[in-house]
């Protein structure tokens, strides 16, 4: 009993018909996942911080604690 050959001819565009469909499909699919598992939910976070955020409350807060060097508290 003799084995029959392996068919090489086209192997590779045979295997890539099925393969590289897949591959973009998956790829899709997990962008749109961390799109809306890491980005969307990053952003929503950003923009909760600053809208209740006051740079000069911050600011006045980091001067009384001596954070600036070149700014001395309003105690002085």
């Amino acid at each position: 009993m003799q084995l029959a050959k392996p068919v090489m001819r086209g192997l590779l565009s045979k295997r890539l018909r099925f393969h590289l469909p897949l591959a973009f499909g998956l790829s899709l699919v997990a962008a749109i996942a961390f799109k809306y598992a890491v980005t969307e939910p990053r952003k929503q976070a950003y923009a909760d911080f600053y809208k209740h955020y006051d740079a000069a409350k911050e600011f006045n807060a980091m001067k009384e604690a001596g954070v600036f060097q070149s700014v001395r508290p309003s105690g002085e």
